[in-house]
């Protein structure tokens, strides 16, 4: 994996730099001058720059530069499982020799002890919800970097409150309640509560017929950590927003960490009380997106796999991932419902067993056309009269090379696949490669009107209904 990775490294940092926004000068200055001091299978360690030492670890970690650096690392090698670790040299170094890198391995995989379990129920959460667990994606990458940071810093200023939206079955509550585990883990005896705004609103309820407010305050005002999901739901309840207000304000001004969910942004929510709204907006709303093609395939086999459902062929992970594209929990219903058909008939998984399944489940418009990448390259290839086999090669004539990244173009823009699948497609190019190419399409089209109808005409013949 080392040789891979150095390999790899400029790559990596590209990534950083265009889809994290990370200014060039951090790069070449915080993360460029990493040094790899070893690898295994799972975990890759870093040493900082010695002129830097504890101050440069200490630096990487408050900014979550880090996390990026992580999150870039897995794109890359498309491997949900690694890990990195970044310290000083000094702390690499085993004091016996015997003891290696599975001594530094030995303190990263502990195993928790029963008062964090006991944490756990006591807290609320569902033991599956945890950050190992959790399939990072395009679409969530930026959601599950950020709730890291919070988890490995909680109650800092520009994450307090944390503000998780998106549609249903999306993750919110899996990324809340991974938050939640992961503070546990490292201190069983923080007082962490997750509760949902329905919840809440009855413990309201239950307190004021039963005389017991101050009980419902203390509750939920002793907490070091409070997560409340579908924040929207509180809305039209005066003496809910009322209670939860004061609430709110009371742990502020504690400096505890507050993590809340909804469906919407909170200048989308309507009726919320604007002091409410406000307030939701001190932190850092962040935003979770329906699954692209690749994370819905990592999901199913995640699944799959968690469900010792070995031989499900790759087919059937495709035509799923392919025509289920709305959320998380649909994915994992309809592999269930496969599943459980194909154990109570006592008949093999396959694509045609799992179309005949979800029949009900998916309508005939949505499996008419699906445009994917190779769709769109040999629709391009038929209409520039070049051959795929033209396009998918390393020859750089500019009728070639603009096809090739025409077909880049369009599958940025029509597909929800990766730049590494869209460079896969045509020809194994690199992440920065298909950056590249889209950026020069996007340019072509400003600079030349005939161009542009030629795009417009691709289009049309992808979609012909549109």
């Amino acid at each position: 994996m080392e040789e891979l990775i150095k390999e790899k490294w400029n790559d990596i940092l590209h990534i950083l730099e265009t889809d994290y926004d990370i200014s060039k000068i951090i790069i070449d200055t915080w993360i460029r001058t990493l040094e790899i001091y070893s690898a295994d299978d799972k975990t890759i360690y870093f040493c900082v720059d010695e002129k830097r030492g504890k101050h440069g670890v200490d630096y990487l970690h408050k900014k979550g530069y880090d996390i990026f650096l992580l999150s870039a690392i897995r794109e890359i090698l498309n491997d949900s499982d690694v890990n990195i670790v970044i310290d000083e040299k000094k702390n690499f170094i085993p004091e016996d020799e015997e003891n290696g890198i599975e001594g530094i391995e030995s303190k990263l995989h502990r195993e928790y002890s029963d008062g964090y379990y006991d944490a756990v129920k006591r807290s609320n959460l569902n033991p599956k919800y945890t950050f190992e667990n959790f399939i990072v994606g395009d679409s969530n990458r930026h959601a599950y970097a950020t709730c890291l940071a919070v988890a490995d810093l909680p109650c800092q200023d520009n994450f307090n409150p944390l503000f998780i939206y998106g549609g249903s079955g999306l993750g919110k509550t899996h990324l809340m309640q991974s938050i939640a585990h992961y503070i546990l883990q490292n201190d069983e005896n923080t007082n962490v509560l997750y509760t949902t705004s329905e919840i809440f609103t009855n413990d309201i309820i239950d307190a004021i017929q039963k005389n017991k407010t101050d009980e419902f305050r203390d509750k939920y005002r002793r907490v070091d950590v409070l997560l409340i999901d579908d924040i929207q739901e509180i809305i039209g309840r005066e003496r809910t927003q009322q209670e939860f207000f004061n609430t709110f304000n009371y742990l502020y001004e504690a400096k505890k960490q507050i993590i809340i969910s909804s469906d919407k942004p909170p200048k989308e929510i309507k009726s919320l009380e604007e002091r409410l709204r406000s307030r939701f907006e001190w932190g850092v709303p962040i935003d979770i997106h329906a699954p692209d093609y690749e994370t819905r395939m990592a999901i199913l086999r995640n699944k799959a796999e968690l469900n010792g459902l070995a031989s499900i062929p790759d087919s059937v992970f495709n035509y799923i991932a392919e025509n289920i594209v709305s959320n998380v929990r649909e994915l994992e219903g309809a592999l269930n419902k496969i599943s459980v058909y194909a154990k109570l008939m006592n008949l093999d998984i396959t694509e045609d067993l799992a179309k005949d399944t979800l029949k009900d489940l998916i309508s005939k418009e949505t499996t008419s056309l699906v445009i994917t990448p190779d769709l769109i390259l040999s629709t391009v290839a038929d209409h520039m009269d070049i051959s795929i086999e033209d396009i998918k090669s390393k020859k750089r004539s500019a009728d070639i090379a603009t096809a090739r990244q025409l077909v880049m173009y369009l599958s940025r823009n029509l597909t929800d696949r990766s730049l590494q699948s869209i460079g896969d497609t045509v020809g194994g190019k690199d992440h920065a490669t298909v950056y590249s190419g889209i950026k020069k399409i996007e340019e072509k089209i400003k600079e030349d009107s005939q161009f542009n109808a030629t795009v417009d005409v691709i289009i049309k013949k992808l979609s012909p209904q549109g």
